[in-house]
């Protein structure tokens, strides 16, 4: 899992372009600022957009496909989500403290691109859906993205050791000096004692966890969409 290290803007302002909050139908009064600061996670949650991109276009499409969505605007939606995948890879995407998280973030941006149709992505499913994808397919890149810095650990300690395999070493044991010893001999033991069990309890991650399982429709209640995972 590799995530560019573009810097992120940050803003307060809604500019006034963009959707109110999901939640905030009964009041009369903005959410204070306080308040906003203090609830927001976009923060450190950006670092899921791509994930939560990934998951709302499989989503649209879904929606294409039980009829929700006519295709054109399906494509329409697909297209949007990657340019806005885009503007947050080269940091020209402004990520709003107002709009909380990263999920309300790409869906404002959205909507502020294709109006209503932006708005039919969110039918059938919640933002506790979207946090449980995204959520989902980041560690799952992460144990792949692990697993494979392991094995490259793994490599170069088996180099080091084929390549030292006639340097002469003293051996040591119950803290004395024990009879010589190749460099090439205790390395294959260190990959072994501290990296193969990691490696394997990281490798059999992907079988114990149910990633193939649909995380969606675990809101407050079901949809009366016809959604389907």
């Amino acid at each position: 899992m590799t995530q560019k290290k573009t810097q992120q803007k940050y803003s307060d302002d809604v500019s006034g372009k963009s959707p109110s909050k999901l939640w905030s139908g009964r009041f009369s009064e903005p959410t204070d600022k306080l308040v906003e600061t203090f609830t927001a996670s976009v923060g450190f949650d950006w670092r899921l957009y791509r994930h939560d991109i990934a998951g709302s276009i499989a989503h649209a499409r879904m929606l294409a496909h039980v009829g929700v969505l006519t295709q054109g605007e399906c494509d329409a939606i697909v297209s949007g989500l990657t340019q806005i995948q885009t503007e947050i890879d080269t940091g020209a995407f402004a990520w709003s403290v107002a709009f909380e998280d990263v999920h309300m973030n790409i869906e404002a941006r959205l909507i502020d691109r294709l109006g209503d149709v932006g708005k039919k992505l969110h039918t059938g499913r919640s933002r506790n859906d979207q946090v449980a994808t995204d959520v989902r397919l980041y560690v799952r890149d992460g144990i792949d993205a692990l697993s494979a810095a392991i094995r490259d650990v793994q490599q170069v300690i088996v180099d080091l050791a084929e390549r030292e395999a006639a340097t002469v070493m003293p051996g040591f044991t119950h803290m004395q000096t024990a009879q010589p010893v190749t460099f090439g001999h205790p390395a294959p033991a260190t990959r072994s004692i501290a990296l193969t069990r990691p490696s394997c309890s990281v490798s059999t991650a992907p079988r114990r966890i149910p990633w193939t399982r649909c995380p969606t429709a675990i809101s407050l209640s079901n949809s009366s969409r016809p959604a389907r995972c």
